[in-house]
């Protein structure tokens, strides 16, 4: 690809998701411009546009003369629905408005899996909404609802591994999850950039590819593995759940991770993906083991003095 021609714009790309996008596209020599809300050191093949997806000027700067936009920015917690719409369904449609103005032809949007049970969350609800927003549109548009992602540089899925190191892992109800790297995950979103038939206005589900997914046990035991413990997984009751999101609230505020919105979807017994929203083979293939992934990911928190 051609500078010219081959731009790629992203969103969120200071992010844990984002990061990794970067460093995968700079291995691919794919020239992206990225959105940042503040100023970025400097990074060969990387033009930062500073601004948000509420500056309308910075959205049109981010996506001129681009060939795909790449869309992973969005609103993880808030205190209110609001909040969420703000963040994933009123910044997608200004990022989508300035791309079809701009004639910008293709759009990847990563959404969640929480998506798949809007009723569950007030975040899968917002999520869903954002892909209404671009499956609306006029562009050559391909949804990605990605499972739980880990990976270095994650403080999402962090506190797991703290709780690990300490011998007992607090869990949802019995249930089954998927997972996938986040190193995977960049690698399908480039993928996914040149459009075609076998991708184009399709909603893709990806993960790493561990027959039936995870139960929740086994995924604690797997980060237990990848600490050095042998764990105690203890499974709690939704009601626990709710009373330990008030106190995280209390105790930590905004900063809060674990919060009653987030176990409105928790508890669904079913996260795994589905066999017919996989990603076509021939164009993407998770290539890291879960149990790899997660033991490299615990050495990376260790170096970076997290755990």
């Amino acid at each position: 690809m051609t500078p010219d021609t081959g731009l790629v714009a992203i969103t969120g790309a200071t992010g844990f998701v984002g990061q990794a996008v970067l460093d995968a596209a700079a291995g691919q020599g794919i020239a992206l411009r990225a959105l940042a809300r503040q100023p970025q050191p400097s990074r060969p093949g990387v033009e930062w546009v500073e601004g948000d997806l509420d500056d309308t000027a910075a959205l049109a700067r981010l996506v001129e003369r681009a060939e795909a936009v790449i869309h992973i920015a969005g609103v993880v917690n808030a205190p209110d629905a609001e909040g969420f719409a703000a963040g994933n369904v009123a910044g997608t449609l200004n990022l989508v408005t300035a791309a079809m103005v701009a004639g910008t032809p293709r759009f990847v949007q990563v959404s969640s899996l929480s998506a798949r049970e809007p009723q569950l969350s007030v975040y899968g609800a917002s999520k869903r909404k954002g892909e209404q927003v671009v499956m609306a549109s006029s562009l050559d548009w391909t949804v990605v609802r990605p499972p739980a992602v880990y990976g270095p540089r994650d403080r999402e899925m962090l506190e797991l591994f703290r709780f690990a190191k300490a011998g007992i892992v607090p869990l949802p109800p019995h249930g089954r999850m998927a997972a996938i790297h986040v190193e995977d995950l960049a690698r399908l979103l480039l993928a996914l950039v040149p459009g075609g038939e076998d991708v184009s206005h399709k909603v893709f589900e990806p993960d790493d590819g561990h027959p039936g997914g995870w139960t929740h046990k086994s995924f604690a035991k797997a980060i237990g593995w990848a600490v050095g413990k042998r764990i105690t997984p203890l499974p709690l009751p939704a009601f626990a759940l709710r009373a330990a999101a008030r106190g995280d609230r209390l105790l930590r505020k905004a900063a809060a991770r674990l919060t009653e919105d987030r176990v409105g979807y928790m508890c669904h017994p079913d996260w795994t993906v589905r066999d017919e929203a996989r990603p076509p083979a021939a164009r993407w293939q998770p290539q890291i083991g879960t149990r790899d992934g997660l033991k490299a990911t615990a050495k990376w928190y260790r170096d970076a003095g997290w755990l």
